[in-house]
């Protein structure tokens, strides 16, 4: 079993924070994991942009957690057609 660094954990811990506050709001757990699953290929010395992910995915939880928060919005790039 592998050692986990101080910045993984606290990955790890906002992505259970993310589930359990996704629970009661339909639709947001494949969203949830779909995101971490993306994001989880930075590489782990990026960590400069791991950290400025973790910052935002703690402001986007704390308005996930907000009773008043019905859908999440996103921006996404147009996909390349070759």
């Amino acid at each position: 079993m592998s050692r986990h660094s101080k910045l993984q954990k606290q990955v790890l811990a906002l992505y259970r924070q993310f589930l359990r506050a996704g629970q009661d709001k339909p639709g947001f757990i494949p969203r949830i994991r779909d995101e971490f699953r993306e994001n989880a290929r930075i590489k782990k010395t990026d960590v400069m942009h791991i950290e400025y992910l973790y910052r935002r995915g703690q402001r986007q939880l704390e308005q996930l957690r907000d009773a008043n928060t019905k859908q999440l919005g996103s921006f996404s790039k147009p996909k390349d057609q070759n």
